[in-house]
């Protein structure tokens, strides 16, 4: 009798599950370009931050054609005027702000304001931008590294738009604001009235919503408040009716500082806000990238009644 072979009536092992193949340190190459940028921004912006440590100087009071004339010309003792109308607004005396004289008279003025630890230097670019094709009046702010509370810098904001607003005669301003800037911005908007004096505010890698990543929290309050759930992102949320200011965030999907990225989208149910998604660069190249520079430009001169979804070509795409 022929016996079958040995177990060959056991039914054959399983053969061991496959475990899921964690996912590698890869690296996508738009990160890496991204960071690669990032450096080189730092790297610049060390070299130009000298340059903003000092605040604006505002111009002289004296007017250019005071000052024409041959050398024995009578001169005005005082730049005041006294056969200006009563009624007439005072002229633009010791303006901080520069930018085309021919510019339309509708245009506001732009006011520039920093983020964390800055200064005004950060918006060289985007100033240029600004001046060279918009003909826009521009300010560029600075405020302490040591403020320790985003509403007394939003209070600040406020007297400064105050004194741009009399410098220039108009009645509001526009305002683009990196990071913590665009924070300090929102809060004089929203919580202060500043509605009433700024049209459009842009911001730039903001923390809207609050940030996971905040270094330096337990040294500096300011950085507190821009965490997830402080007080004053918690203010933020609290109802706005009738807000009259309108909202354009710039948002870039490789910023590390803001997270969740999503963060630094204005999400607010009263508030007239649009989101623009920027591709490929990172949190410190926002205030610098030509085509961010070309995007905020465009929605500044974009009309406030109508707008649309703001096309950014090859670095953004509206959100």
């Amino acid at each position: 009798m022929k016996l079958p072979p040995p177990l060959s009536f056991l039914p054959p092992l399983p053969s061991p599950p496959r475990l899921p193949r964690l996912p590698g340190p890869r690296l996508s190459s738009a990160l890496v370009g991204a960071t690669a940028l990032e450096l080189a921004v730092l790297a610049g912006h060390l070299i130009t931050y000298p340059l903003g440590l000092t605040p604006e100087r505002p111009e002289s009071p004296e007017h250019p054609e005071s000052r024409a004339g041959s050398a024995g010309s009578e001169r005005p003792e005082s730049p005041a005027r006294t056969d200006r109308p009563e009624n007439a607004p005072a002229r633009p005396l010791a303006l901080p702000v520069t930018g085309d004289p021919t510019a339309p008279a509708a245009a506001p003025p732009v006011v520039l304001l920093h983020g964390f630890i800055d200064n005004r230097s950060v918006f060289l670019v985007l100033r240029r931008a600004l001046t060279r094709h918009g003909h826009r009046r521009t300010a560029s702010l600075n405020y302490s590294p040591l403020t320790r509370d985003i509403r007394a810098a939003a209070a600040l904001l406020g007297r400064q738009v105050e004194a741009v607003r009399a410098r220039t005669g108009h009645d509001r301003v526009d305002i683009v604001g990196h990071s913590l800037g665009g924070l300090i911005a929102r809060y004089y908007v929203q919580r202060l009235g500043g509605d009433r004096r700024v049209r459009t505010l842009v911001t730039l890698g903001t923390p809207h919503g609050g940030t996971a990543v905040a270094p330096g929290a337990g040294l500096h309050p300011i950085v507190r408040q821009m965490r997830g759930g402080s007080p004053v992102i918690e203010e933020l949320r609290l109802p706005a009716p009738g807000c009259r200011t309108r909202f354009v965030s710039f948002w870039a999907e490789l910023d590390q500082v803001m997270v969740p990225v999503e963060t630094a989208c204005v999400d607010h149910p009263d508030l007239d806000a649009v989101n623009v998604r920027v591709t490929g660069i990172g949190h410190l190249a926002l205030p610098v990238h030509p085509a961010v520079a070309a995007a905020v430009r465009e929605v500044l001169e974009t009309p406030e009644t109508g707008e649309a979804d703001v096309p950014v070509t090859g670095a953004t795409s509206a959100a």
